[in-house]
């Protein structure tokens, strides 16, 4: 197994994490929440707040070999909390909107087609309907925080 390093090199490769979402949109904060953790319990890792999306998030790909993004999805999954992981950007239609002009799934595209994204996990965590200025989270998405912690580190010693 790999050890994490400073630059979160795994086998020559850089590795990022980018948690996306709204702190004060109720469900659509687990990106947020996830990296937060993460900071809290991994420090050396390379890890990023990616805000709602947008065409700020490909800057933060530039560079890396390998991102993982976490973001709420609504509609992919059959109950509030369930975590799905996507090797390709999903059909976006199902995403949260994004308050930016584009959202996480365009944004992915394009610095894919770019070639700034070599290679991408998604981890969406259905959040249900979002709820709008709320500053708490479903029980079933704080649960899911920690499951999807664990999941990026056992992703990350496997690259």
């Amino acid at each position: 197994m790999s050890e994490l390093s400073e630059n979160t090199q795994i086998n020559n490769r850089r590795v990022r994490v980018i948690g996306c979402g709204n702190p004060l949109m109720g469900n659509d904060a687990v990106g947020v929440r996830v990296i937060n953790l993460l900071q809290e319990t991994h420090p050396e890792i390379d890890i990023i707040e990616g805000g709602v999306g947008g065409l700020g998030l490909i800057p933060m790909m530039e560079g890396y070999d390998y991102i993982i993004l976490v973001d709420a999805t609504t509609g992919y999954g059959n109950h509030i909390g369930e975590i799905l992981v996507f090797s390709k950007p999903p059909a976006n239609e199902f995403f949260p909107l994004s308050l930016s002009d584009i959202g996480v799934l365009d944004a992915v595209n394009i610095a894919e087609e770019l070639g700034v994204c070599p290679q991408i996990t998604i981890i969406g965590i259905e959040a249900g309907e979002i709820m709008e200025f709320s500053a708490s989270m479903s029980p079933e998405m704080e649960h899911a925080v920690e499951d999807v912690c664990t999941l990026i580190l056992e992703t990350i010693k496997k690259e």
